[in-house]
C-alpha cells in the first residue's frame, strides 16, 4: 500500500491574501482536469489493468494525484484563510463563501459541483492510457493559466511543482502504453477482448 506522512509533498507558501486567486485555483480542486478528477480516474481505472506494472502506476500515480489534492486545498485555504467579508465581496470567491465560507470545497473556478462525470473508466488498458495522458496534458495546461495569473511567488513556485509532477505523469503513462502494447503484440491482439 503506501504510508500516509503528515506533511504536504511539497511545501507550500503563500505570500498574500486573495481571495481572487483563491477562486481560480479551486478548479484544480474540484474541476474536471484536476486533482480529484484525476486521483479517482486513476484508482478505479486500475481494477481493469491486466499487467501488473501498469496496475502499480496507476495506484502510485492516483495516491499522489490525492496528494496534490491536498496541496491544492491548502493553497485556496491559505488564500482566504485571512480574508474578512470585505475583502470577499466583489470577488470570484464570493459565491464560493456563500455556499461552504472559506472552506475548499470541490468544484470548478465557474461554481460547478465536482461530478463522476469528470472521469472515465472503460477497462480497456490502450483507451484508458490514451485518456490517462490526455488528462495529465489539460491538467498542465490549466496549471499553465494559472501560473500566469498568479501574483503571488510562493503560489507560483507550487503552481511550477505541480505541473511539472504532469509532465512526469504524462511520460510514465507513454511508458506505460508501450509496455501494454508490447504485451498485447506478444500474446496477440485478441487480448484486448479477454482484458
Amino acid at each position: 500500500m503506501w504510508i500516509y506522512e503528515k506533511k504536504l509533498q511539497y511545501p507550500v507558501r503563500v505570500d498574500t491574501c486573495n481571495p481572487t486567486l483563491a477562486a481560480m485555483i479551486i478548479e484544480q480542486f474540484g474541476g474536471p482536469d484536476g486533482e480529484l478528477s484525476a486521483g479517482i480516474r486513476y484508482l478505479t481505472q486500475r481494477w481493469t489493468m491486466p499487467i501488473n506494472q501498469g496496475k502499480a502506476i496507476l495506484t502510485d500515480i492516483g495516491t499522489e494525484e490525492l496528494a496534490h489534492w491536498e496541496i491544492i486545498g491548502t493553497l485556496v485555504w491559505r488564500l482566504v484563510k485571512d480574508a474578512s467579508v470585505e475583502k470577499i465581496k466583489g470577488t470570484p470567491f464570493e459565491a464560493h463563501y456563500v455556499n461552504h465560507g472559506k472552506s475548499p470545497f470541490p468544484h470548478n473556478a465557474a461554481g460547478e459541483a465536482w461530478t463522476a462525470g469528470y472521469i472515465q473508466s472503460k477497462a480497456d488498458p490502450i483507451a484508458d492510457l490514451h485518456e490517462d495522458m490526455a488528462a495529465e496534458e489539460k491538467a498542465r495546461a490549466t496549471y499553465e493559466y494559472l501560473i500566469r495569473v498568479s501574483d503571488d511567488p510562493g503560489v507560483t513556485d507550487t503552481l511550477r511543482f505541480l505541473r511539472q509532477r504532469e509532465i512526469v505523469h504524462f511520460q510514465r503513462f507513454g511508458e506505460t502504453l508501450r509496455i501494454v502494447r508490447s504485451e498485447e503484440r506478444r500474446v496477440g491482439k485478441e487480448c484486448r477482448s479477454r482484458w
